[in-house]
């Protein structure tokens, strides 16, 4: 019985550590292509002074400060599409991410900023 709960227990540990959440390493045309064709969304957490400045044009806002408190997903955010999460460095749209993944969406969070976002090719407002 022991040795059946130690291999329970190590493939539990490998199952949770396989499910760690990480950086998408997808390159910046292949996600605007994504967005562009209809088949992904992008979601802006930063908060509003930070969005006001500038941000991905068709981006969802949904400001972390907010969503770590209400835990509600925008009504307009697909569940059967891939939700490519963005901030300024990568820590917040992590723990967006892993928020949406807990809820059933396919949340991917980018380290891209909107200057990166700009630099690929996608269109940003007010205009950079």
């Amino acid at each position: 019985m022991r040795i059946f709960a130690s291999i329970l227990f190590a493939f539990l540990v490998t199952t949770v550590c396989a499910e760690e959440l990480k950086h998408s390493t997808e390159p910046i045309p292949q996600i605007k292509k994504s967005i562009d064709d209809g088949k992904a969304v992008i979601v802006d957490v930063r908060e509003k002074s930070e969005w006001d400045t500038s941000h991905v044009k068709g981006a969802i806002f949904l400001p972390l400060s907010e969503f770590k408190q209400t835990q509600k997903a925008p009504a307009d955010l697909p569940k059967d599409k891939p939700v490519f999460v963005h901030c300024f460095s990568g820590k917040r749209a992590m723990t967006a991410a892993e928020i949406l993944k807990k809820q059933g969406y396919d949340a991917r969070p980018i380290t891209s900023n909107v200057d990166d976002l700009a630099k690929g090719g996608f269109a940003t407002e007010p205009a950079k």
